[in-house]
């Protein structure tokens, strides 16, 4: 078995809306079915017993060494407690060759399933050892390391339970909800609108008091020392029992309670100190140590936590006691397990002291020992939810203290008997206000019931009904995107729209492009989605991007797809036919919101059959009004785009919308028919929006199909007094679409300038000319530097093989050189003719045109 090629699918793709990874597998003869292999399956499930293939409920006569490896990758992953249910294994046109894709919800730990699934094969087969403990324990502690922790994990959950799309922008737990204009970040639990002061007042214990205390919030008497023996001054000076901590601190680090000897305060601030060189003093509060959680003016959850104990049996060590607590699942070494494991360390060994224990005591049975005085959960504590016992007065209290330090989420610590009286009541206080408080301890308490802490942040973030979302149109055809892209995003800004763009030449926000080559892939995509100053998205969606990673956006309001034609790199991944290139247009279709809308080509029937596998509405456009398709969508009361005279109809039931071709500049008056279409296709759009017909005439009035809004797409320039047409048409369609919008225009003689593209089949490149040399008169081939993987006068052979049985060119000449070919065609024009120039380097040869006319 040989793997080619792995990689992620981080979007909705051709499999699944699901993030995978996909392997291209290539398997020997023997491998084409295991059960030809003798022992193999044996020796496969003593090794990986849990391996679920031929119990699938996928009918399969015979399973081949990559079906293996497909169910091993999952499987692993499953057993090491991923949530992941989808794979797929498919043989390409290749012999013996598959493509294996299998879910992940971490990339790193997807890819890592793939490795440890080839060496269980390997292993299987060679009968070599294959340690299944080592291989999930290394599954397992990845993907505790780069999943979300607990707290993000949480707001991440209320988000997309609400709708709301995110995308994490650091390994760690910053993430973006929404998209442009509309995004909002948070990293654990702190949001945007978390003040940097007010984060700062809280990391500061001594200014947290101050503050507090002017709020006539009660707080413990203390205050910073410097040194040991300033820590025992401040501790005669308070009277009782103190508590040391750092005064920039937190998750218990560095804090002793209940200290009372001068050997005990000197310990402490030594331990304090090593977490930073400010130290805080203050009195000991005896009673219950409480955590309250405070998003917004609300009271979210509370909690009360212990710090972490055993219980003596009257047989076991103190240490053999903390490994037996330690064996629980619920407790692991990070913060993603609802409890974290007992560490052992000077803190503990000091705690035992003084209780007159040491790790090798053994305590009588039902004898609690205390292994530490702090009660965080990071250190081993527990917690107990008290949400509902909480007196209002006493959680007043606590809102007013986050207030008071200006955050929009605090846990705000306090020690008292109980939640049922006041504070002033049984002379409680508060300890500490918290930034970037944890929420495991909520979520998922030891005792009592989890609170929806996640949906309370999300929902001060974004108002009942916002999901963060702004509009995306993704549009997807073989020919008529860019120009469709261009119009749709035309007529959105002249609806105000601050507008995100992406295409083959480049990513747009506001007409200003900011990168350049071809940017129809998904990493364009979610780059434009990032940026703050977009209000509307439209995505020119090409089949490469879709098929490398799938697609940029979870789902989009409008899909539009514009045709199915050959010669758009046909043989290149497994794409052969028209009906593999359709499948992989129509994933963006497949993943159109549920509120969304596809606008499809009814004139294309690979197009048209899309419809079915739309979550949303669909609306149907094409020029014939009586086209089969088209009318019974509008019989069924259904939107529709339709042809009538010099007027596109918009009809939806008994609604009727006309415009008038005039008005739609880039139609020439209707005398060029894919533009007429490619017009349809961004009405449907822009009415699938919602947007105003009178926004939507305006926008078509005033779009010009000029070099520079539409570089490369039926530019039009004056020479001489000929017609000069510049496109970057590139396949059969695009060249017979404009051989007839050229044949529209008159002329007194027609002449074409033509290379083709390396990449494209033989047949694509004869085909080209064929079309060609029965509308045009005179006929330039020209060989350009870069032939894509062909060899020096490939392509033009090709092309003079096309014009073989022209019936209407007479001249062809073979030219050395783009700009040489251009060149050589301005200069033999004259007044009446007409030329097309199919370029090659677009913005280079635009250039040159405009400074030749010029």
């Amino acid at each position: 078995m040989e793997i080619s090629r792995v990689r992620a699918l981080r979007g909705p793709n051709l499999w699944s809306r699901h993030t995978s990874i996909e392997a291209i597998v290539s398997c020997n003869a023997s491998e084409q079915d295991i059960a030809a292999i003798p022992g193999f399956e044996d020796r496969l499930r003593a090794r990986f017993p849990e391996i679920k293939f031929i119990e699938s409920a996928r009918p399969k006569a015979a399973f081949s060494m990559a079906d293996v490896l497909e169910f091993a990758a999952l499987g692993l992953q499953a057993q090491a407690g991923c949530p992941v249910t989808f794979s797929r294994t498919i043989a390409t046109i290749e012999k013996d060759t598959y493509q294996v894709v299998v879910e992940y919800t971490e990339e790193a730990v997807g890819r890592l399933a793939f490795e440890l699934a080839q060496e269980l094969c390997r292993a299987a087969v060679e009968d070599t050892p294959f340690n299944l403990v080592t291989a999930l324990a290394s599954l397992r502690e990845l993907d505790e390391d780069i999943r979300l922790g607990p707290s993000t994990g949480a707001i991440v959950d209320a988000a997309v339970s609400r709708g709301i799309p995110y995308r994490r922008l650091t390994e760690g737990s910053m993430v973006q909800f929404g998209w442009g204009s509309k995004q909002l970040r948070i990293q654990a639990a702190e949001t945007g609108f978390t003040s940097a002061i007010a984060e700062s007042i809280a990391q500061d214990k001594e200014m947290t008091k101050l503050l507090l205390s002017a709020a006539g919030v009660p707080v413990p008497d203390g205050r910073s020392v410097t040194t040991a023996d300033d820590a025992w001054l401040a501790a005669t000076e308070i009277g009782a029992a103190v508590v040391i901590k750092p005064r920039d601190g937190n998750q218990g680090k560095g804090v002793s309670v209940n200290l009372k000897t001068r050997e005990e305060i000197e310990a402490g601030f030594a331990a304090a100190q090593v977490i930073c060189d400010d130290v805080v003093i203050e009195r000991y509060i005896s009673g219950q140590d409480y955590r309250f959680l405070v998003v917004g003016k609300q009271l979210i959850a509370a909690a009360r936590r212990t710090p972490p104990e055993v219980i003596g049996d009257g047989v076991q060590t103190i240490q053999q006691l903390i490994d037996q607590v330690n064996l629980d699942p619920l407790r692991g070494d990070g913060h993603a397990s609802p409890l974290t494991k007992i560490k052992v360390d000077k803190t503990t060994l000091a705690t035992l002291e003084k209780q007159n224990h040491t790790l090798e005591s053994v305590p009588a049975k039902g004898v609690p020992v205390v292994l530490r005085n702090n009660a965080n959960l990071s250190t081993g504590g527990i917690a107990t939810d008290v949400t509902d016992d909480v007196h209002p007065e006493l959680a007043a209290r606590v809102v007013e203290a986050a207030q008071m330090i200006g955050l929009d989420i605090a846990g705000v610590d306090l020690v008292c008997e109980n939640v049922h009286n006041t504070l002033e009541e049984q002379g409680g206080g508060v300890v500490e206000v918290n930034a970037a408080p944890g929420l495991r301890m909520h979520i998922k308490p030891s005792f009592g019931k989890g609170r929806p802490v996640g949906e309370a942040i999300v929902s001060t973030m974004f108002a009942e009904g916002d999901d963060g979302r702004i509009p995306v149109v993704a549009v997807a055809g073989t020919n008529g995107k860019t120009t469709t892209v261009r119009l749709i995003a035309h007529i959105l800004q002249a609806n105000k729209h601050r507008v995100g763009m992406t295409t083959t030449d480049g990513v747009y926000i506001e007409n200003e492009r900011i990168d350049t080559g071809d940017c129809s892939g998904p990493r364009s995509a979610r780059n434009v989605l990032m940026h703050p100053d977009v209000d509307a998205a439209v995505f020119e969606t090409a089949r490469g991007g879709v098929l490398r990673e799938g697609l940029g956006f979870d789902r989009c309001n409008v899909a539009v797809v514009t045709n199915i034609g050959v010669g758009d790199h046909l043989g290149l991944n497994f794409i052969s036919t028209v009906e593999d290139l359709a499948v992989v247009k129509r994933v963006i279709v497949q993943n159109v919101a549920p509120n969304g809308t596809a606008v499809l080509n009814a004139a294309d029937p690979m197009v048209a059959n899309m419809a079915a596998s739309c979550p949303g509405s669909v609306t149907f456009f094409a020029k014939d009004g009586n086209h089969a398709v088209l009318a019974t969508h509008r019989a069924k009361g259904h939107r529709v785009l339709f042809l009538d005279g010099v007027f596109i109809v918009a009809a939806e039931g008994a609604f009727e919308h006309r415009i008038a071709l005039a008005d739609i500049s880039i139609t020439h008056n209707g005398l060029i028919g894919f533009q007429i279409e490619n017009a349809m296709a961004a009405i449907g759009a822009a009415w699938s929006l919602n947007l105003p017909w009178d926004i939507v005439l305006n926008g078509l009035r005033t779009f010009e199909n000029s070099a520079a809004t539409t570089p490369g797409r039926f530019n039009l320039f004056t020479h001489r007094g000929a017609t000069v047409i510049a496109d970057y048409g590139h396949n059969p369609d695009a060249i017979e679409a404009l051989t007839h919008a050229v044949e529209a225009m008159p002329a007194k003689r027609r002449m074409v300038v033509i290379s083709g593209a390396g990449d494209r089949r033989d047949d694509d490149l004869r085909r080209q000319t064929e079309i060609l040399g029965d509308a045009f008169d005179d006929v330039i081939l020209y060989e350009d530097q870069c032939q894509r993987g062909r060899a020096d006068g490939e392509v033009l052979a090709l092309l003079r093989q096309g014009l073989t049985k022209a019936k209407r060119a007479k001249s062809i000449q073979e030219i050395h050189g783009e700009f040489l070919a251009i060149d050589t065609a301005l200069a033999s024009l004259q007044a009446g003719d007409l030329c097309l120039i199919l370029v090659d380097q677009v913005e280079e040869a635009l250039a040159h045109i405009a400074s030749r006319v010029a």
